[in-house]
């Protein structure tokens, strides 16, 4: 009865029974993150940590995330450390900008204070609506090519300029890591064509069983490592353990980065604008869609309780910086929920406490090779390379900025580069045609503190 009318289950004409089937629904579709998201903070080109203690961390960041997002919400949502901004942690903050990964923990940490701060005071959504929405489809756009790249890389299907070669190929399809990732693909493409659903999480999974054949039963050398049932729980918990904290450590390093005063604040001031924005605009417009998909929206097109998730989300980017993972985030997954008829938060507490029970895969992360996560990751990037079907590109002043903030986020390598070029480029085009009355104050201030770090890069001084 208490948690009928805590949920209002009645009210929203759900059962125990539709919520849990939704819960475990909304698990399967975004459980790859469980995997993905270690790959991607400990490579070697990028955070470099550890992947038992991200794994960890993941699962219980994304446990806390989707649980507080149910109660304070209530709504059938869930969330994970984002894709993309995982990404732009490890590659851009770390791997280009040479911060430490505790100084990277001191960066999120913070966005998740300024999160709450802007949440609570309402500022949040207003600097989100500051941005046009063509731009925010574009960033998504790009950092959806950003992810794929990785993911091609990883796979061997390309060599990209941080494998050590100059200019993107062809990579080598005779090598074992290679042809195992392109059968993760081709699988990972079948079930979704065939509405599987989990589709990434199985492909994953069955990947990985196939390179553990491949590996000890084949004798073909895919790196992978079987540490027993116990030490592998005592290694990762351990791992976790040391890595707890170490953003308040991390500090030091972010505030120390750079030759001097001016070009820290610039590397320091340019990361939190980033990790700001992109986490702004993943939230508020992931829980947009996924409102409108479940009908939570109200006549003018607004979702209330908005605050409480965007809280959430805000309290367990803080949350998981101290646990050691990037920003935490709402998924666009929860639709899968939502379509199976979760309707409550009751929906995100099954879901949570399934990524808790996740904490039971600590013994098989050493058998999860980088070609069986590759294939998310691609596939990941179509996803969001989706929303350039909404751009106006008959519209140049809308078209050419787009352009430049989707393509220099791949080839520039640079998810930050390519938001700051998007909004210089979107304020010069509007200047030159004679509208420059449409760009709002914010986005011009933003462009301008990415002029100045550009201005200061040219003359040398950072």
């Amino acid at each position: 009865m208490g948690m009928d009318k805590f949920f209002k289950l009645t009210e929203n004409k759900t059962t125990v029974k539709t919520e849990l089937l939704a819960g475990v629904t909304t698990f399967f579709t975004m459980a790859y993150i469980i995997f993905v998201n270690p790959e991607i903070l400990s490579s070697e080109f990028g955070a470099g940590m550890n992947p038992g203690a991200v794994f960890v961390a993941t699962c219980l960041a994304a446990a806390l995330g989707t649980i507080l997002l149910g109660l304070l919400s209530n709504y059938p949502f869930a969330q994970a450390p984002g894709m993309g901004l995982n990404a732009f942690f490890s590659f851009t903050v770390c791997g280009m900008m040479g911060f430490s990964w505790q100084a990277a923990l001191a960066a999120v940490f913070i966005s998740g204070v300024l999160f709450i701060a802007l949440t609570g005071t309402g500022l949040r959504q207003k600097i989100v609506d500051s941005i046009p929405m063509s731009l925010k489809r574009a960033i998504s756009a790009g950092i959806g090519l950003f992810i794929a790249l990785i993911g091609l890389s990883n796979a061997g299907i390309v060599t990209t300029p941080y494998g050590g070669v100059p200019i993107v190929g062809l990579g080598d399809f005779g090598n074992p890591s290679t042809l195992l990732a392109l059968f993760g693909l081709i699988l990972v493409i079948a079930l979704l064509c065939l509405k599987v659903k989990g589709s990434l999480f199985i492909g994953i999974i069955i990947t990985a069983a196939i390179g553990v054949i491949m590996q000890f039963a084949f004798k073909v050398e895919l790196g992978l490592s079987t540490p027993g049932l116990t030490n592998a729980f005592g290694e990762s918990f351990s791992e976790f353990a040391a890595a707890l904290g170490q953003c308040f450590v991390g500090f030091g390093d972010l505030f120390s980065t750079g030759d001097g005063v001016g070009a820290m604040l610039i590397s320091v001031v340019t990361v939190l604008i980033v990790m700001t924005l992109t986490d702004m605009f993943d939230t508020v417009g992931t829980l947009i869609g996924c409102a409108e998909k479940g009908g939570f929206l109200d006549k003018d097109g607004n979702l209330p309780r908005a605050g409480g998730a965007m809280m959430a989300d805000a309290i367990a980017t803080s949350a998981g910086a101290v646990m050691g993972t990037s920003t935490v985030t709402t998924y666009v997954e929860s639709t899968a929920g939502v379509s199976e008829g979760g309707k409550t938060g009751l929906t995100s507490m099954f879901t949570g406490a399934l990524f808790l029970l996740a904490l039971l895969f600590a013994p098989v992360m050493g058998l999860i090779p980088g070609a069986a996560t590759a294939p998310a990751l691609i596939i990941v990037g179509v996803m969001m390379v989706a929303s350039l079907k909404e751009i106006r590109w008959g519209d140049f002043t809308e078209a050419l900025p787009c352009f430049v903030t989707v393509t220099m986020m791949p080839f520039g390598y640079s998810i930050a580069d390519g938001i700051g070029m998007g909004f210089i480029f979107y304020a010069l085009v509007k200047l030159f045609t004679g509208k420059f009355k449409e760009v709002h104050p914010v986005l011009l201030t933003f462009a301008a503190l990415f002029l100045v770090k550009y201005v200061l890069m040219a003359l040398g001084i950072v």
